[in-house]
């Protein structure tokens, strides 16, 4: 996944349930934020729903941006989509903006399951 320039990599944000309206994943959560016209968005779907599917303990999550504004201004959520890897604990390892190719997010799934 490419880094989205201007995320604030140092921002340690933790989400939870009660935030996203799902449950995490027991390793990762991939949050995806969309927004309805989005081509990118359904393409961003299929491929963290795709690799949600093969590794245990990950779950996608998608929320609309639009209904989300206040974690969109929180966590500084510039376009969609933007993809957030949360660690099994809700806390923010990663983040990209823009459609992700499988091999990146397998990657950044990585840094979230230690």
């Amino acid at each position: 996944m490419r880094a989205q320039r201007g995320s604030g990599d140092a921002v340690a944000d933790t989400l939870g349930p009660d935030e996203l309206g799902a449950e995490l994943g027991e390793k990762a959560t991939l949050l995806q934020f969309s927004s309805a016209f989005c081509a990118p968005c359904r393409a961003t779907r299929r491929v963290l729903g795709e690799v949600a599917e093969m590794v245990d303990g990950v779950a996608h999550v998608e929320l609309d941006a639009e209904s989300h504004l206040d974690l969109v201004r929180r966590l500084n959520v510039i376009r969609t989509p933007t993809v957030l890897v949360l660690d099994g604990a809700g806390r923010v390892v990663r983040r990209a903006a823009g459609a992700p190719r499988k091999p990146e997010v397998i990657a950044a799934l990585g840094e979230a399951i230690r």
